[in-house]
């Protein structure tokens, strides 16, 4: 991978965290209250929950890393090597402790939902990953907005599609070489994992599991 930081732009980490089930759970809940909930001009709990639960997110990441935008289900965040980034084992934890709280937020949750209707008890399928890319990228202003543009940026993003659920479940840390050797990431407890994606050189990641 080319390491050189492109003209006005920067190389850092890129943070993707992503809520599994997101896209099934609030359609089912769409479709199951479309003539009540909505009917009515009220807003299913289930939407209040996913924008709580991407509020707890961010909560957990900003700082350290920066808010580049919400993406539908997932936080996309991004740091420069210069920034006050833990390193190591410790960032293992503060993604590890995101995971913890999403957890305990989703219980929290469960405990007072106010609907039992077979779409919102599907609440418990919502899960939590993460992808931590490392890559040189630039920040533009695209329609009165900040957007991060690069290959190595749209690789993170390919990277959400990948075999790691296979090997540890929905709760994963998926960390590319790339970004395990910019930041001292341990690889104790990794399952190692090799992903190809058209246009690209297979990348290499290890996978933390988090349940």
């Amino acid at each position: 991978m080319d390491r050189s930081v492109q003209p006005g732009g920067a190389y850092g980490p890129l943070l993707l965290a992503d809520i599994s089930g997101y896209t099934g759970f609030l359609q089912s809940v769409t479709d199951a209250h479309r003539d009540d909930a909505f009917a009515g001009g009220q807003v299913p709990d289930a939407y209040g929950l996913v924008s709580s639960l991407l509020d707890g997110i961010i909560e957990r990441i900003a700082p350290p890393f920066t808010i580049s935008k919400l993406e539908g289900d997932a936080v996309f965040a991004f740091a420069r090597d210069e920034d006050d980034i833990p390193r190591g084992a410790a960032l293992l934890d503060c993604l590890a402790a995101c995971y913890t709280s999403f957890r305990e937020q989703l219980a929290g949750a469960e405990q007072i939902w106010t609907c039992r209707c077979d779409a919102c008890s599907r609440v418990d399928t919502l899960d939590l990953k993460f992808v931590l890319h490392a890559g040189s990228y630039v920040v533009q202003s695209i329609g009165g907005s900040r957007e991060l543009v690069g290959s190595e940026v749209v690789m993170a993003h390919r990277l959400l599609r990948n075999r790691a659920a296979e090997l540890v479940g929905p709760a994963y840390a998926l960390i590319t070489e790339a970004a395990a050797s910019r930041l001292d990431i341990p690889s104790d407890d990794a399952h190692e994992l090799t992903e190809t994606y058209e246009h690209y050189q297979p990348i290499a990641a290890r996978v933390y599991a988090l349940r």
